[in-house]
């Protein structure tokens, strides 16, 4: 179980949305009280807290649970829109396990939260996923994607937008919802970001770049020409 601690109502929403999507048990937390209770009667397998809260500073619970021995090893992360370095040295220095600034991915979110269940113990075995769709294999939890065998290197951008569409291949997705789900709620940047990456991202694919496919007028989709043969063919039966 994953506590996030965040004021912002949307915010914590959709990020406890995106864990559970994920498989992820989460539960969320307006304020300190809230948090304060809740811990009182579970401790949590990892903490996800933001630094400015209406009732205490996110500093300051980090510290308590810190100094709690029920609660002294539980994994945090400081999720916060201070990202200056000396902001997370502070955190990190404090006792913080991960610092993720925003507006952050939610690809990335998910993926930094399942290594600290692994570091809490609560996934000690390697994640049981490999997304592979043809000659594409893509491993979430080691960040690692391999084309015919051969790995590809790929920015956190590239990488995160190729796991989303692997995840559910053959559904469309529009561009909103990409820039929503693999650069986070804040990002101020246009539907072009999409464009430039799919193009990137289909000229390190090679030979599997035609997997990405446009639907006009909507978004993208990964195609897995295999099981639309299967389809075909059982269908035909």
């Amino acid at each position: 179980m994953i506590y996030y601690v965040e004021d912002d109502d949307n915010i914590r929403g959709l990020t406890l949305y995106a864990l559970r999507q994920q498989g992820i048990e989460a539960e969320g937390f307006s304020c300190d009280s809230e948090f304060k209770a809740a811990v009182a009667r579970r401790v949590p397998d990892a903490v996800l807290l933001d630094i400015m809260l209406p009732d205490t500073d996110g500093l300051e619970i980090m510290h308590r649970l810190r100094a709690d021995q029920a609660t002294a090893t539980v994994p945090i992360m400081m999720l916060t829109a201070k990202d200056s370095e000396l902001d997370k040295v502070v955190a990190l220095d404090g006792g913080a396990d991960d610092y993720l600034a925003k507006p952050f991915s939610l690809m990335e979110l998910t993926s930094r939260c399942r290594a600290l269940l692994r570091r809490g113990g609560m996934m000690s075995r390697p994640a049981p996923e490999m997304l592979s769709v043809g000659g594409i294999e893509l491993s979430p939890s080691h960040r690692e994607v391999r084309v015919d065998g051969h790995e590809l290197k790929l920015t956190l951008r590239e990488f995160d937008l190729l796991e989303y569409l692997m995840r559910k291949p053959g559904v469309v997705f529009t561009r909103e919802s990409l820039l929503q789900s693999v650069w986070g709620w804040d990002f101020d940047g246009g539907s072009r970001t999409v464009d430039v990456h799919v193009q990137t991202l289909r000229q390190k694919l090679g030979s599997h770049a035609d997997r990405i496919e446009t639907v006009r007028g909507v978004g993208y989709r990964l195609v897995d020409r295999a099981a639309a043969d299967e389809a075909v063919a059982d269908s035909a039966e």
